[in-house]
């Protein structure tokens, strides 16, 4: 038996004239020819890529438009259909970093859906864990498990992975809403499973009832169903949907609170949620942390840097955001990407005429589940380098 390749070797070695690397000579070229043949890499010609100093994503901060993306939705609406083959009229945000993959960061998925009027999206099932957001419209209904649960601007609706759903547009307008999932964390790791369901829904899962079942089960705050038959089968939170009424209030109260004088805010000016399974307390999806963020006008954020990714809409409002060395306007519907350990701040310069809250809203997701389980989790925050704005905040 021999363990010599019949195919060329993909272990490339080059001795390098440096600090801290042996000598090259000859004996070192040939044993290094002999790593590539057995198909090993030493160590220390390797350690800075692997083990750096800190995190060095191959993500990099990026912005997309959102009326871009909009019109090229529309355009895929007239030419591409929904159905079996392509199963969804997805459009995956490609961060540039990542060699063409349809990955926004090396764990998350985000991408624009764009459903026409009338339109059925047929139903499947996958391991991914998922979500929708709704930057603009109404009247389509997600069908999760036999459930229809509407879908309005605002409305957070999370789908832990293995669950059977599809989509049905009942209006006359089309809609478009963010997807995200963990597709590229189960594509590294290999893990993923999918499988077709029916091509058609029912009639009676075609009706749009005002409120899911999962709704009123586990739709009151602060109230669990007892049954055991309620209890949720798989991971992640029962309740569907997550309506803007609620998280609009609880923004709106954090502020008025502060200004109150009282406390309530993550920092002056800055209110926060985070959407939480109501059977367990924890995050709505297990590899995913959604959370909603209202900046008041003026009010800027301080810089932070934490482990994991994240991708950032904005749900209402204009301002800027500093990514790295990235500093962007941004304004409705725009979206953009936080690679792991790249500071991100932010300063609304939102108002009556592009805000309905009249501060900026940012929807985040982010694979903070996935590293605080592994204890890697890290987060440092600097100081705000205008002082200025600081005081402005503080005041109002």
């Amino acid at each position: 038996m021999t363990t010599s390749l019949d195919f060329e070797s993909p272990v490339h070695l080059t001795a390098v004239d440096a600090a801290n690397q042996p000598t090259v000579t000859p004996a070192l070229e040939e044993l290094y020819r002999g790593f590539e043949k057995e198909l090993l890499i030493p160590l220390w010609t390797e350690i800075g890529d692997l083990m750096p100093l800190h995190p060095r994503s191959k993500a990099v901060p990026y912005r997309w438009r959102w009326d871009a993306l909009r019109s090229l939705a529309a355009r895929a609406g007239e030419l591409v259909p929904v159905g079996r083959g392509g199963e969804r009229r997805a459009i995956a945000l490609a961060n540039p970093g990542l060699a063409g993959r349809p990955f926004a960061t090396p764990t998350l998925w985000a991408a624009i859906q764009f459903l026409m009027p009338g339109e059925n999206a047929p139903e499947h099932r996958h391991t991914q864990h998922a979500f929708r957001f709704v930057l603009e419209g109404d009247g389509v209904w997600t069908v999760v498990g036999g459930d229809p649960v509407g879908m309005r601007r605002g409305d957070f609706l999370p789908q832990a992975g293995w669950n059977w759903h599809a989509h049905h547009n009942a209006t006359k307008q089309p809609m478009a809403w963010i997807d995200g999932l963990d597709i590229p964390l189960q594509y590294v790791t290999e893990a993923q499973f999918f499988e077709f369901g029916r091509d058609e829904i029912s009639d009676q899962e075609k009706t749009t009832p005002e409120r899911s079942r999962a709704e009123r089960l586990w739709g009151h705050p602060g109230l669990a169903p007892i049954a055991a038959a309620a209890k949720p089968g798989t991971p992640g939170s029962p309740l569907l949907a997550y309506r803007w009424e609620s998280t609009d209030r609880a923004l709106a109260d954090q502020l008025a609170l502060e200004r109150e004088g009282y406390p309530g805010t993550v920092e002056p000016g800055h209110a926060a949620v985070r959407y939480t399974d109501p059977a367990t307390g924890g995050d709505v999806l297990p590899t995913i942390r959604v959370e909603m963020h209202r900046i008041a006008r003026g009010a800027e954020t301080a810089p932070t840097r934490e482990t994991g990714s994240s991708v950032y809409t904005v749900f209402d409002g204009a301002g800027t955001v500093t990514v790295g060395d990235q500093t962007w306007s941004v304004s409705r519907g725009d979206l953009f990407v936080v690679p792991s350990w790249q500071p991100f701040s932010a300063k609304s310069q939102a108002g009556p005429t592009d805000s309905d809250s009249g501060a900026l809203d940012l929807f985040r997701f982010s694979d903070s589940p996935v590293f605080e389980a592994l204890k890697l989790n890290r987060t440092s925050t600097e100081p705000i380098a205008s002082a200025e704005a600081s005081t402005e905040a503080g005041a109002r």
